[in-house]
């Protein structure tokens, strides 16, 4: 598994950049509250002694319209929800929902089994099982103390 680089300022940056998309505020340096750029599906991560679970929310989106990989340790989605056309005799008065490409990232820890990954889509959430490895459950060593 390849080393990732942490960078505390990008992760905080990253944080700030989110909650004020998520109050409304807009992007610093940026006119309007949000691009369509901009969206990445909402995503769950949940653990059990076997496996990770990531879930992530993709309504209205095709499965055939996701593409998953891993590389290098890295657990990518990518995707896009194609927006409606406007069609003669309908107009679209508010348009909140956000459309586009997104893509979101996640470092996969070393005792993730990348070959074994599942991945299930069903009402619009993208469920992705991660086993784990047998060889690396954590065990306690006991210190003697002379």
């Amino acid at each position: 598994m390849a080393l990732v680089q942490w960078d505390p300022w990008h992760e905080i940056d990253d944080m700030f950049d989110r909650y004020t998309r998520m109050a409304g505020f807009p992007r610093r340096g940026a006119k309007r509250a949000m691009v369509a750029a901009d969206w990445s599906p909402q995503v769950d991560i949940l653990e059990s002694p076997e496996a990770f679970t990531i879930k992530a929310e993709l309504p209205e989106i095709n499965k055939d319209d996701v593409k998953i990989s891993v590389d290098n340790g890295i657990l990518t989605l990518q995707g896009e929800r194609k927006q409606e056309k406007e069609e003669k005799g309908r107009t679209f008065h508010r348009i909140e929902r956000f459309y586009g490409q997104f893509s979101r990232s996640f470092t996969l820890p070393d005792n993730v089994d990348a070959n074994a990954i599942k991945a299930a889509f069903k009402d619009g959430v993208l469920s992705l099982q991660l086993p784990k490895t047998a060889g690396t459950q954590p065990k306690a060593i006991e210190v003697k103390v002379a």
